[in-house]
């Protein structure tokens, strides 16, 4: 990827990309931690993204107060992927848990919303990357093509470094 996207505009692709496909890779930073998948509730006019997860979970328990995080995202079709770090605390938002519950949510708590386990983590992107794909699959096995016969560098997309909560 060799050009530049503006900040705003990888900040924009981001947001738009992983409220409309939600599932991410989150985790505690630090090596001895891993990420896990997890459905993102994207809330880009607050910067923020909610989780479902149960109190006994090693993020919820490691959460508690807010602790440095890492969200990696790859949206369908790979056209926006994302390295963010940020901070993850646990909360448990009754409005949210109302307005984001469905059925599948409810599958993993038995006594449904009152159940005792049920909490939410909040995600607050600080810093990361961001890559903007500019083709599908088939343009970027045409740039890799094109870029073979004339031995220069294909055109895939650009990236941006990013700041949240500017």
């Amino acid at each position: 990827m060799a050009e530049k996207i503006s900040e705003a505009d990888a900040v924009r692709e981001f947001w738009d990309k992983v409220h409309e496909d939600k599932t991410v890779m989150l985790g505690l930073n630090g090596p001895e931690h891993h990420t896990q998948p997890m459905t993102a509730l994207a809330e880009p006019a607050t910067e923020e993204l909610w989780f479902f997860t149960r109190t006994d979970t090693t993020l919820a328990l490691e959460s508690i107060g807010g602790v440095q995080a890492r969200l990696v995202f790859m949206s369908k079709g790979e056209k926006v992927q994302a390295d963010i770090i940020g901070t993850l605390r646990v909360e448990r938002d009754v409005n949210r848990i109302e307005r984001y519950w469905n059925p599948m949510v409810g599958a993993w708590y038995p006594e449904g919303k009152a159940d005792p386990h049920l909490t939410l983590l909040c995600f607050a992107p600080e810093r990361g990357q961001v890559w903007v794909a500019s083709h599908g699959a088939v343009g970027t096995a045409f740039e890799v093509t094109k870029a073979n016969l004339t031995r220069k560098m294909p055109n895939i997309g650009t990236s941006a470094e990013v700041c949240f909560r500017h």
